[in-house]
């Protein structure tokens, strides 16, 4: 089974649609308070999405800021070297 990519801008930007999509969900709840079920579950919908999207976000920061500091562990030491 072939394992298909998205492309960069598309993968780049997901963590941002997940916040703007969970804010807006969440202000679509607010603004649908009189019908209490509806406004709850879209709120929840919401919230859930702008967690995801934070995390994803926190998450691929976290993992990059790690690659760069270990991925050449010698480039410190190359000013030094002379």
């Amino acid at each position: 089974m072939e394992r298909r990519h998205l492309s960069r801008p598309v993968y780049e930007g997901l963590p941002w649609f997940y916040m703007v999509f969970g804010l807006g969900a969440l202000g679509v709840s607010y603004l649908l308070a009189v019908h209490s079920a509806l406004s709850h579950t879209i709120g929840l919908v919401g919230l859930v999405a702008l967690v995801y999207g934070i995390v994803l976000f926190l998450r691929r920061r976290g993992y990059r800021a790690l690659r760069s500091e270990y991925g050449n562990p010698d480039s410190r030491n190359d000013d030094h070297s002379l």
